[in-house]
């Protein structure tokens, strides 16, 4: 039976939409983005992508909800946090999925819904959920390895309610991204995928999960996306989790900070918006760069930064709920307790919602609302997801600029120059190693 709609639509209230779009030209004018009128002219595919936005922050636009639907995985990526690979014997079943869609819908705030993986592809009831969900109003973005994306299925799954379709990309060099995947020939499947995903119409997302093995090829990652005029590249700074643990694949706290800046700088002639991931630092970069006095409170308006607990709900294919997908703490099951209880009410949450809770650093930032630090890098390298932020580069107990905490690291040769990051420099490239060219 086809549920009765119950999500408003993305558009409901118009002031919602005008606080987007307010937020798209703060950041601007922040980052001086010469792309924006481009990119604006694609509103009719961005707008529903953003459905309940409140900023912008990690993992995108909070607030939303993402459903790991399953474990099964047709890859064997290396930084797999979800380790993906067979399907885990406790999944949501249909009617279970259906269940739980229904709930996500009762929660007001929820407006847009993102089912992710494993590969969400190879669940075989993906189009009745997805169908499911599209009914009862939310807007629905997929995030896919795109390997098993051909036109036939864009389009089955644009009908179905698709709007978004973000795509799993870690390198320009096909021989990279198919070491990375774990399968051969996968960047040629995910390219078509790619190509497929234009032609049926729908917003084109790249997501790149930088480590050791890509970092020094994340700029053609940026053109590639460039080319292909994507809407959206999230930059996921790996967090040692699942499988991302069980290899030396983080990349070290000074290129970090380089990457910021560097990506602040291509964003100003590129097409796609590029938000970093797991980098919240990036919100108080922007507004302290090229010596701006930053405005804290103007930019807390727009810029959220860890959503982790505040403007992220992650359901795991049990239905366990997190507050990210790189904190592995649950904070209920949505089989035994309702999902809007577990939002509203659970410890975890609430815990998460105050940043007067934060330790160290983080605790006492002048840029706290604004950033709050990465939860899950904290939780990684600690075993507290309230601890500070070990890849901080604000300098934030020195209350210093951004661009001057920037400098900070520059003098202290703690921060390379990232043109100068060669394939056999620091991170070696595998590829290359292996084949012994």
């Amino acid at each position: 039976m086809r549920p009765k709609k119950v999500t408003k639509s993305f558009y409901n209230p118009p002031t919602l939409v005008m606080k987007q779009a307010l937020a798209a030209l703060y950041f601007a004018y922040l980052v001086r983005w010469s792309k924006l009128p481009h990119w604006l002219l694609k509103g009719r595919k961005t707008l529903p992508t953003a459905a309940g936005a409140i900023g912008m922050g990690c993992i995108g636009f909070p607030i939303h909800p993402v459903w790991e639907v399953t474990t099964a995985c047709n890859l064997h990526c290396r930084h797999c946090h979800a380790s993906g690979g067979k399907p885990s014997a406790e999944e949501l079943t249909t009617e279970e999925g259906k269940m739980l869609l229904d709930q996500i819908a009762a929660v007001k705030e929820f407006r847009m819904l993102v089912l992710t993986g494993g590969e969400p592809l190879v669940r075989k009831d993906i189009i009745e959920l997805i169908e499911y969900a599209s009914a009862l109003g939310l807007e629905i973005a997929i995030a896919t390895n795109g390997t098993l994306i051909t036109p036939e299925l864009a389009r089955r799954l644009k009908k179905a309610g698709v709007c978004d379709v973000a795509i799993g990309l870690d390198a320009a060099t096909p021989s990279l991204h198919d070491y990375i995947r774990g399968v051969d020939g996968c960047f040629d499947r995910t390219m078509q995928g790619i190509h497929a995903t234009k032609e049926a119409g729908m917003l084109l997302q790249i997501n790149v999960t930088v480590m050791r093995h890509n970092y020094h090829e994340i700029p053609q990652i940026l053109d590639l996306a460039h080319q292909l005029d994507a809407e959206i590249v999230l930059l996921y700074n790996l967090i040692p989790q699942g499988r991302g643990a069980e290899e030396n694949l983080e990349i070290l706290p000074k290129e970090y900070a380089e990457l910021m800046k560097s990506v602040a700088e291509r964003q100003r002639n590129c097409y796609p918006i590029i938000e970093p991931t797991c980098a919240p630092q990036y919100w108080a970069y922007l507004t302290g760069q090229d010596g701006r006095t930053p405005r804290v409170g103007i930019a807390s308006r727009f810029f959220k930064g860890c959503v982790a607990g505040r403007g992220l709900c992650y359901i795991k294919p049990n239905g366990d709920v997190w507050a990210c997908p790189f904190i592995p703490v649950s904070a209920g099951n949505v089989r035994h307790i309702p999902l809007e209880t577990i939002w509203r009410e659970s410890e975890l949450f609430q815990t998460l919602r105050d940043r007067k809770n934060l330790e160290g650093r983080c605790g006492e930032c002048l840029y706290t609302e604004m950033c709050g630090g990465c939860r899950g890098r904290a939780y990684a390298h600690t075993g507290n997801y309230l601890a500070e932020d070990p890849f901080c580069f604000i300098q934030s107990n020195l209350r210093a600029r951004p661009s001057e905490a920037y400098a900070f690291y520059q003098e202290k040769s703690l921060v390379p120059d990232i043109s100068k990051v060669t394939p056999t420099e620091n991170h070696p490239n595998p590829i290359i190693h292996e084949k012994g060219k």
